[in-house]
């Protein structure tokens, strides 16, 4: 069953989201790269409050906890993300539906 997982973060702004994005050898605008198995939708965004805010779809939390564990954590300290994020909240969905893009 799909899973969401929601990740709030302080301090992290656009920079370094995509220095992480360069280390994992994705490309968020055009789509293309190494995109982890089993991922359906992944977004990112900024609050008004400042919080830096991921929000992503897996097929299983267990494909998420696998990129977390060997690709994830490397890129994110390269994008000099250290601190873990403020707020993770996972979601085990009925319902997903993604409309055309």
């Amino acid at each position: 069953m799909a899973a969401q997982i929601t990740l709030e973060f302080d301090g992290v702004t656009k920079k370094e989201y995509d220095a992480v994005n360069k280390a994992l050898g994705v490309d968020y605008v055009t789509g293309e790269g190494d995109w982890p198995k089993g991922l359906l939708m992944h977004a990112a965004g900024i609050r008004e409050d400042g919080h830096f805010v991921v929000i992503e779809i897996w097929d299983t939390m267990a494909q998420q906890e696998k990129f977390m564990n060997e690709r994830l954590g490397e890129a994110l300290a390269k994008g000099g993300i250290i601190a873990p994020p403020t707020s993770v909240t996972w979601l085990e969905l009925f319902a997903h539906i993604q409309m055309g893009s």
